[in-house]
């Protein structure tokens, strides 16, 4: 395990799941009224957790994969990310129980990984 205390949080979830679809069906009053008690939910998990946000980070938009066949448009689960420092990848995960991402939005987990030193750096 790093010594390094920085964390990536991934934010995932898929856009034809089940959470989703269930979501998308939402009287659209419903969902709206959702989307703002997330928000605000997810405002308050910013302000507790201020000192620990190294990077705010957001949402992410379409995904292009590039290789050695060249640039093509690709889908993933990935919907947001942050980066924070903990005393432990324990303790970074700890920080993201219950979050608004999954708790009240149709998203279906956060993962969270140590940021490593680069070998030989």
């Amino acid at each position: 395990m790093s010594t390094n205390d920085t964390f990536l949080a991934v934010f995932l979830g898929s856009k034809t799941g089940a959470k989703m679809a269930a979501w998308n069906a939402l009287p659209e009053a419903e969902r709206r009224a959702r989307e703002q008690q997330g928000m605000a939910a997810w405002k308050a998990w910013v302000e507790k957790h201020q000192a620990a946000i190294v990077a705010m980070g957001g949402p992410l938009g379409k995904t292009k994969k590039v290789d050695s066949n060249g640039i093509a448009d690709i889908g993933n689960e990935m919907g947001a990310f942050t980066v924070v420092r903990a005393g432990s990848h324990e303790a970074a995960a700890k920080l993201f129980e219950n979050h608004p991402h999954f708790a009240i939005f149709p998203g279906e987990r956060v993962e969270i990984m140590p940021v490593l030193p680069i070998p030989g750096g």
